[in-house]
């Protein structure tokens, strides 16, 4: 079993910065992918960012060039700096961990006012 922490979210202004954290802890080492992703009201839950283990990421097309994901492995951490925020990216952000399972976090809430 994995488990998922996530921190970081809250309310920010439109054009600002949040950086989010997502702590694992336990079968660390059968982790080979880690990802965020964003359930917004009334929508799907859709991938925002993912990294392997070997470093390659994948983003949404909506995020490209705003927003960062990066991983330290010493830590078992994972990290979103989400910057120029716009209120579109209001939603539940939910930390992954895919291996031999499937593991989420409980999410965290970021609002994004205009």
């Amino acid at each position: 079993q994995v488990q998922l922490v996530e921190s970081g979210g809250g309310l920010v202004q439109a054009g600002g910065s949040l950086r989010l954290s997502c702590a694992a802890s336990g079968s660390t080492f059968s982790i080979n992918v880690m990802g965020w992703y964003r359930q917004a009201p009334g929508k799907q839950r859709e991938l925002v960012a993912r990294i392997t283990s070997g470093g390659t990421t994948t983003y949404a097309d909506s995020v490209k060039g705003r927003f960062t994901i990066s991983r330290d492995s010493a830590k078992n951490t994972v990290y979103l700096q989400m910057n120029t925020l716009k209120p579109e990216d209001t939603a539940v952000y939910y930390c992954n961990a895919f291996g031999i399972s499937d593991f989420w976090g409980r999410g965290t809430q970021v609002t994004v006012s205009s």
